[in-house]
């Protein structure tokens, strides 16, 4: 039996499905090829990482209570610092989310007066409400006294240096960047953009700390944000970072001055990194990150995919299939309603873990419009696995993202597709 009569047979995928899908699929073996070059040498960095940090069988080892002496924390922490090429890193299980690592770095640094200056626009929706700009939470910068700008993107999705430029006064203390898209329709910021930007920045005011958000972005390129000038970069364990395999967590990595205040607020000042449990998670969590770089290029061709596949049918994507790739992120304009809700529900049913279920739109907290989420994973909320949201607003845009390996996401558009051209949506 040949892949062919797997697809159609065992799946019911329609034969002129298969075939469409398949003919794109060739169209993309030489952007593969490209991808197999970058995961490659991520993979041998952080080999070498771990080799150079003399890990031991004997760091995985339990602690319990306040983990002093917690030799696999201190293990992580290292080898996290020699992948991102800085002086030392955070990175805890404690940290609950890529927006919790953000709000400790913010928390820890920013004091009454001082000024965040965002310079990709206005940041992801949870991180909004964090800032104070959104929603009516309590505890927010904007409360504290920390005051919030930012200066947008210019029409092409790129950061305006000048106007950056001059928006910096001797309030600013924190400029952030945000590589990845958010809900938005733009593309990544390139490591080369970053490069660009800090480069100027730290000309006019070395004292200013420049931080990335660098969720979706890890291991898309050969370098990292903080190999080009960038002060600190912030991510998730359940995205890029974690490879499918880290229960939980999120890191941040900088100057070890930075990082001593961001680990203060943490846990406690005097405490800072020398306490906090890790509850055996070392192991998965360097798991992870030894697999990070080859699930990542599987996400990036799995996104590649669907962002032809559905150029070809003649709707609009973010970022479009010849375009480089920055993020694990693929943005696809449906304006309406009813393709989203089934676009999701159908990546939903190409998961392993619940795709008997149902995704319907909720409240989610951290967001302001409700939202749609398929994610059917090992790890609960992993968007580096199969994964698929969107807020329920004009133009109505499914964000698909993440894909342990290709072959899921590859299955994961033929169900998608199917779907629609059964309903009508399409044509073949």
């Amino acid at each position: 039996m040949n892949n062919k009569n797997c697809y159609l047979l065992n799946h019911n995928i329609n034969n002129k499905v298969y075939d469409f899908v398949i003919d794109i699929e060739e169209s993309l073996k030489n952007r593969f090829i490209e991808l197999n070059i970058i995961e490659e040498y991520n993979i041998i960095k952080i080999i070498k990482a771990m080799q150079d940090s003399r890990l031991s069988a004997t760091d995985f080892a339990w602690s319990t209570g306040y983990g002093y002496g917690d030799v696999g924390r201190e293990k992580v922490e290292e080898i996290y610092s020699k992948v991102f090429k800085t002086e030392d890193a955070l990175v805890r299980p404690s940290i609950s989310s890529g927006t919790h690592a953000l709000a400790l770095t913010l928390q820890g640094l920013l004091l009454p007066g001082d000024t965040i200056l965002s310079i990709t626009g206005d940041p992801y929706d949870t991180l909004r409400q964090v800032i104070g700009i959104e929603g009516d939470e309590k505890g927010t910068l904007l409360e504290y006294g920390i005051n919030y700008k930012k200066v947008e993107l210019s029409e092409d999705g790129n950061i305006q240096k000048d106007l950056v430029l001059s928006s910096i006064d001797d309030t600013v203390k924190i400029i952030t960047i945000q590589r990845s898209t958010g809900y938005s329709l733009r593309n990544a910021i390139s490591i080369e953009s970053i490069r660009d930007i800090t480069k100027a920045i730290k000309e006019k005011n070395t004292d200013i700390i420049i931080m990335v958000d660098n969720c979706y972005g890890e291991f898309t390129q050969i370098l990292e944000p903080t190999e080009v000038g960038a002060d600190l970069a912030v991510g998730s364990l359940i995205k890029n970072p974690g490879g499918g395999i880290a229960l939980s967590g999120g890191y941040v990595v900088g100057p070890t001055k930075y990082i001593e205040r961001i680990s203060n607020r943490l846990t406690a000042p005097g405490l800072g990194k020398e306490t906090g449990l890790t509850f055996g998670t070392t192991r998965t969590t360097l798991q992870g990150l030894y697999f990070a770089p080859k699930v990542t290029m599987e996400a990036l061709k799995g996104a590649l995919l669907f962002a032809r596949v559905f150029e070809k049918l003649g709707f609009k994507t973010f970022p479009n299939s010849n375009s480089e790739r920055y993020d694990i992120i693929e943005a696809i304009i449906f304006e309406k309603e009813e393709l989203v809700v089934d676009f999701c529900r159908t990546i939903q049913e190409a998961s392993v873990v619940d795709a008997f279920v149902t995704p319907y739109p909720w409240e989610m907290p951290g967001y302001t419009d409700k939202v749609i989420m398929a994610s059917g994973s090992f790890i609960d909320g992993s968007s580096i696995e199969l994964s698929a949201d969107g807020p329920l607003r004009e133009p109505y845009i499914a964000y698909f993202q993440g894909g342990l390996n290709y072959y899921q996401c590859k299955y994961a558009v033929m169900l998608v597709l199917n779907k629609f051209f059964n309903k009508g949506y399409i044509k073949l």
